[in-house]
């Protein structure tokens, strides 16, 4: 089966408390629709968990409005560790996550309402497009941008994630590395200095290369839930950077890996294997989330950030009824129906 890749699936947050976390994102960012929610033990991540099966709790959370989803992850067999730094923009690794708004000042003006955490004012990116910056109560950054995508309803004007911001040592092998093997073959702008709308971040007046990359093929079963997207690559000029990960595991606080739909698993792990960035982790059978069912694997871009692939087998449609979707044996090409995805609402959890 050839290489299919759907879009930004997901966005790994490990925290300390789940049902917490998840309260907080459905009710500021819509993310109130979970795709699975399970208690197991992850025994195949042994690479980053420090070589032993580790227990954890997860939830897949998502807002109907279109985007992709948070994978909210907390250990329950270790205390999740915190960087052992302040970190800054720059440091490798994924810095903030972008999550997209039908309205930039709408959104604005609501969480400052709500007294959340607000970074920056709204500015303008180097395209031209307002943004601003927040903070959850988790240390975790968020950039809230303009979308341009949108799929069904939602009860406040932001939907799920269309990108992140990554810190890279080398921005050329990364543009190669996410062209090559994810298709964000568009560069949207590429700029160097010192930029005002990054003034207020940590470590924002430092000077930057900043390159933003959009994926020009998308397709799939999820593609019209999961809308178009961007990666903004950062590197820092003035300073030397530090891995936001360093000496921790997979799972511990903060974004943990960038996760994207996929079919044609075996094309695409051919490929990554020619492209020097072979597959780490491998299920290499149907995965059982409990509620969902899938494939999944991970490779390492070339700073160590984790990237995984999930081929997705079986997920809940209306969990009340026990409807689930199949989706071995139909066109991997051709996008689900919107009623079909739209049914997932009535899993929304209301506050």
């Amino acid at each position: 089966m050839k290489k299919i890749i759907a879009g930004i699936q997901q966005i790994g947050i490990g925290v300390e408390n789940v049902k917490e976390s998840f309260k907080w994102y459905r009710q500021n960012f819509g993310m109130d629709i979970p795709v699975f929610e399970e208690a197991a033990e992850a025994n195949l991540m042994l690479p980053y968990t420090g070589g032993k099966p580790q227990k954890r709790h997860a939830i897949l959370a998502i807002n109907m409005k279109g985007g992709a989803g948070f994978e909210i992850w907390q250990y329950t067999s270790r205390i999740p560790q915190p960087a052992t730094f302040n970190i800054q923009l720059g440091d490798l690794g994924i810095f903030s996550a972008k999550i997209k708004t039908t309205d930039v000042k709408l959104s604005y003006e609501q969480f400052k309402k709500r007294k959340l955490n607000l970074l920056s004012p709204i500015s303008l990116t180097p395209e031209n497009k307002e943004h601003f910056f927040i903070k959850d109560p988790f240390e975790n950054i968020f950039e809230i941008t303009e979308g341009k995508d949108w799929f069904g309803k939602g009860k406040m004007p932001t939907g799920g994630p269309n990108g992140c911001i990554l810190g890279v040592s080398d921005i050329e092998k990364s543009k190669k590395f996410y062209a090559d093997i994810l298709d964000y073959k568009e560069v949207i702008y590429d700029k160097e200095g010192t930029f005002s709308d990054f003034q207020e971040l940590p470590g924002g007046k430092h000077s930057f290369r900043r390159v933003l990359l959009s994926s020009t093929n998308q397709k799939g079963s999820f593609s019209k839930l999961l809308g178009s997207s961007t990666i903004e690559l950062i590197k820092v000029l003035d300073r030397e950077p530090r891995k936001i990960t360093e000496n921790r595991y997979w799972g511990d606080l903060g974004f943990i890996h960038l996760c994207f739909d996929v079919n044609g698993m075996e094309e695409i792990q051919k490929q990554c294997e020619l492209a020097g960035h072979p597959f780490t982790v491998d299920s290499a059978n149907s995965f059982d989330m409990g509620e969902a069912a899938g494939r999944f694997s991970y490779i390492e871009d070339p700073d160590a950030t984790l990237i995984e692939f999930v081929e997705t087998h079986k997920i809940p449609i209306l969990k009340k009824i026990g409807w689930y979707l199949n989706l071995q044996g139909r066109n991997p090409e051709k996008p689900l129906p919107d009623w079909m995805l739209k049914a997932m609402t009535l899993n929304r959890v209301k506050d």
